[in-house]
């Protein structure tokens, strides 16, 4: 395990912590009978029926779970 010889001063954690930087995930979009919806990519959707009741999750149009 990699140990620091010396302190590490306020600013310089600072300055290094500073770097980092948050960024807004890649959505997908898509529109089904009208509406609208955005989704992560890779990652299942789950299809709902015209009143929003959850139906099953599908994947690559592949049913994989039910909801």
């Amino acid at each position: 395990m990699a140990v620091p010889k010396r302190k590490m001063s306020r600013s310089n954690t600072r300055s290094r912590r500073s770097q980092w930087k948050a960024e807004a995930p890649a959505l997908v979009k898509t529109v089904e009978n009208g509406r609208v919806s955005y989704r992560m990519p890779h990652q299942a959707e789950l299809k709902t029926d015209a009143a929003g009741t959850p139906l099953f999750f599908e994947y690559k149009g592949r049913k994989v779970a039910d909801a």
